[in-house]
């Protein structure tokens, strides 16, 4: 089968070997259409800003729009950019590729397994597929690919894109796109891309120069001017590229980057409904949110769930004691903090919130079932806007890092893991980009300005030893070579990082939908009990001290479905949780 999600602007293959083309330009008055090997072209004027033509070119054929001042742009809807963010747009044949796996639609979300990966640090598409039959047999069910939006350079994070309709062509084509998501339909897991539609990068974005109300005159965002959310044919245009996305190459999901920066908050919830609406009767699909303000009412309605940055933050402090910048938000007792997430989803429901100048944060999440929360202990961001991009595997003790990652595999919140994490590599993640001159020198000196309040790197020596972004070393570092995985201790972790998702596969995911939480309670500074109803009836328990001092707690004689240590068993039913460990318990409905 062939796909095509047919997009009312940018460049459409018609019959007879035309192609349309569309553009919004209401900011001049006449836009030509330039397509290699062919003269100038003068786009009619349609009402409402737009300008169109039909040209007698196809597949292939390389085009850009020309300016009154004689700028020349790619399309802001291109399909693909074959000579990055500056170069002419290509006309693509979505229909090109023919699906194998057409029959695919979908897991369920309760069956959500994540992998957080960087597509140029796999080796492009083709890298990721090959890795694919490991991850599968790891017990990954879904794959959620940074941010893939054509960017400035050949080496970025993904948030700096400028064309939100291309995959970036330093990770291959779009085919080589399709072959990986129809690959990993094939071995049962799911793809999930990553998308921003709160800003633009720092190069390549042209839309200012000729259709300025895109933004808006009266609000800024870190990035500059807001985008006007109000504007239809704005609002059509992030509508279009999530259906682009769902329909054309098929992924299952999206995660909506920083939510909170789009300035107009019932578009959220808007394009979740539409979305659900326009796929969602026929596959499952899952629209996940990163949302700073923990607005519980976007995960009432159209979304599945949210990345938890409380429940990652507050277990970090646990294993390292870190307590400097949004830490600070968890440093006065994270163990009851854990405790509310593993109850009730987010920590923060409407306290005061230090790094916020003491403003309330958050709402009331207690109804929400615990699979509306992701579950992660690192992902991009959390190593790589470190510093030093440091991960646990070298911040945490290890015995303490196993207990926490056996409660978040074996929780009934939706884990994620972060590339190499389950071996442990630890290989630094670090910020990269691939910016020249000015704004290669803004991006480096803001970077460690950055860092500057914190105490590790208040001298200007600390701040000059924080990598370079720009520098192709800076990225070579952040591949996390799975020639790791050899070492003993990093191949255990990855023995045990499977036996605890085989667990949950087998004994956990089945009775997921319709779990509650029945309650948690935080036991010392370092340890938590949570509990939670299954289902079908059955009751899991979990028991986790993050640090050295054991804690006494009630005797406990239930089966043990997972321990981090060999006489944990005989531990617990003598009253005592040890250090470092967790201990999972599962009683089966009567």
């Amino acid at each position: 089968m062939r796909h095509e999600h047919r997009l009312p602007f940018g460049a459409t293959l018609l019959s007879d070997g035309l192609t349309s083309f569309r553009l919004w330009a209401p900011g001049v008055d006449t836009v030509e259409l330039l397509v290699d090997g062919q003269p100038p072209q003068a786009m009619r004027r349609e009402p409402d800003g737009w300008v169109a033509l039909e040209a007698s070119c196809g597949a292939g054929a390389r085009y850009l729009f020309r300016l009154p001042d004689g700028r020349e742009v790619p399309d802001p809807a291109s399909r693909f950019q074959p000579r990055d963010v500056g170069g002419p747009s290509e006309v693509i044949d979505p229909r090109a590729y023919d699906w194998q796996q057409e029959d695919w639609i979908g897991r369920p979300w309760t069956e959500a397994v994540i992998y957080e990966l960087h597509a140029g640090t796999c080796g492009g598409y083709d890298g990721v597929r090959e890795r694919l039959p490991d991850l599968a047999e790891l017990g990954i069910t879904a794959i959620e690919l940074m941010p893939l939006a054509d960017f400035a350079g050949r080496r970025n994070w993904g948030y700096d894109g400028v064309l939100p309709f291309a995959p970036d062509a330093a990770y291959g084509d779009p085919v080589q796109l399709k072959q990986l998501i129809d690959a990993a339909h094939a071995q049962g897991i799911m793809v999930l891309l990553d998308v921003v539609y709160n800003h633009f990068g720092p190069e390549g974005n042209h839309l200012q120069a000729y259709a300025p109300q895109f933004f808006r005159g009266d609000r800024q965002t870190p990035w500059g001017a807001a985008i006007d959310f109000r504007r239809p044919e704005v609002r059509s245009f992030y509508v279009e590229n999530a259906l682009y996305w769902l329909e054309e190459y098929r992924f299952d999901g999206l995660r909506f980057d920083a939510v909170h920066a789009i300035q107009d908050p019932d578009f959220v919830d808007e394009l979740g409904a539409l979305l659900r609406q326009r796929v969602g009767a026929a596959r499952h699909i899952h629209l996940v949110l990163e949302n700073e303000r923990n607005e519980a009412r976007h995960l009432q309605g159209s979304f599945s769930a949210q990345w938890n940055d409380d429940i990652h933050n507050a277990i970090h402090v646990m294993l390292t004691g870190e307590s400097e910048g949004y830490y600070a938000n968890y440093a006065d007792d994270p163990a009851a903090q854990l405790a509310r997430c593993l109850a009730e989803g987010f920590a923060y429901q409407g306290q005061p919130s230090p790094s916020h100048g003491g403003a309330p944060r958050g709402s009331d999440s207690r109804g929400l079932p615990p699979y509306s929360f992701v579950f992660f202990l690192q992902n991009h961001d959390q190593i790589g806007n470190r510093a030093l991009g440091e991960r646990l595997s070298v911040l945490a003790h290890p015995e303490s890092l196993r207990a926490a990652i056996a409660l978040q595999l074996l929780s009934p919140q939706i884990p994620l893991l972060f590339m190499g994490e389950e071996w442990g590599s630890r290989s630094p993640f670090l910020f990269f980009t691939d910016f020249q001159g000015p704004l290669a020198e803004a991006v480096r000196e803001g970077r460690r300005r950055e860092f500057a309040a914190f105490s590790a790197f208040r001298s200007d020596k600390a701040r000059a030893a924080i990598p370079d972004p720009n520098d192709e070393a800076t990225f070579r570092r952040s591949i996390a070579d799975p020639a790791e995985a050899s070492d003993p201790a990093q191949r255990a972790r990855r023995l045990e990082v499977g036996r605890l998702l085989a667990l949950r596969r087998d004994r956990l995911m089945p009775r997921l939908h319709g779990s509650r939480s029945t309650g948690a309670q935080r036991l010392s500074a370092g340890a938590v009990h949570a509990s939670w109803r299954l289902g079908d009836g059955a009751a899991l328990q979990a028991w986790v001290n993050l640090h050295e001092a054991p804690v006494a707690v009630p005797p406990q004689a239930g089966m043990l479905l997972y321990g981090t240590a060999p006489d944990l068993a005989t531990a617990m039913a003598a009253g005592e949780l040890p250090g470092r460990r967790c201990a999972v318990y599962l009683q089966e409905p009567a």
